[in-house]
């Protein structure tokens, strides 16, 4: 399935659950980044879990090929070498599961490694947050945590993700601007299916959250600037 929608395209007010931990099985994490790029020295993984809730968040909406509202989890490993002027690591995408097929075809056109449709939920009940994705029928990852929304405190910036198309390697920016809750705390990242592919990114135990954040309400584009590694859009 292919789609007509040129890039970039922005998303505004997705609810957000995004944190990198380390793995318990750091060999398998490394073996999933190709030759040609270097994994973090800690094997440290990714994940963002997020939500939106309604089509006209989309800059596609008017189009004839819109995401619609959707919700999307995707995960993968932290790479050397490549991290932006801010200090944010590269990211290699391993894992994509989203509910729209459009912009799942948005995100195969530009190199993701997408794979079968999933659905995830956010849902926050007084200060508790669970957040699970659902793939063929059946949950297989949850993440739950302690959060207070307080007075949201505004971060910005840009991701960088890295993609192989037609044997190249693709170094995407990916501007944010983002609302975070006040304080966050994981409690508890469980991947639930040994038989899923994602059970490879498992987390240690004890469970060690190097970084993470909930956004109420968080904008970015999908994706930003562009092109082969080490070009002027790619650096």
């Amino acid at each position: 399935m292919g789609t007509a929608l040129h890039p970039p395209q922005l998303i505004t007010n997705s609810r957000t659950l995004y944190m990198v931990w380390i793995p318990a099985d750091p060999d398998a994490v490394g073996k999933l980044v190709p030759d040609g790029l270097t994994p973090a020295e800690d094997r440290s993984c990714y994940i963002n879990q997020y939500v939106v809730e309604g089509a006209d968040q989309t800059s596609s909406s008017g189009s004839a090929e819109p995401f619609g509202a959707y919700s999307l989890t995707y995960l993968g490993a932290n790479l050397a070498g490549l991290d932006t002027e801010d200090g944010v690591p590269g990211r290699w995408w391993t894992h994509y599961h989203n509910s729209s097929d459009v912009m799942t075809a948005y995100a195969a056109a530009h190199g993701v490694p997408t794979g079968e449709p999933g659905t995830t939920t956010l849902d926050l009940d007084g200060d508790t947050l669970v957040a699970t994705t659902v793939i063929g029928g059946r949950p297989v990852i949850r993440t739950t945590a302690r959060v207070t929304l307080g007075t949201p405190q505004r971060a910005t910036g840009q991701l960088r993700y890295l993609t192989r198309r037609d044997g190249e390697f693709i170094s995407g920016r990916y501007p944010y601007v983002a609302d975070l809750a006040e304080s966050f705390e994981v409690l508890s990242f469980e991947f639930l299916d040994k038989d899923h592919p994602t059970y490879q990114l498992r987390p240690a135990d004890p469970l060690t959250v190097t970084f993470g954040f909930y956004a109420p309400s968080m904008a970015f584009c999908y994706p930003g600037g562009e092109g082969p590694l080490g070009s002027e859009h790619g650096s």
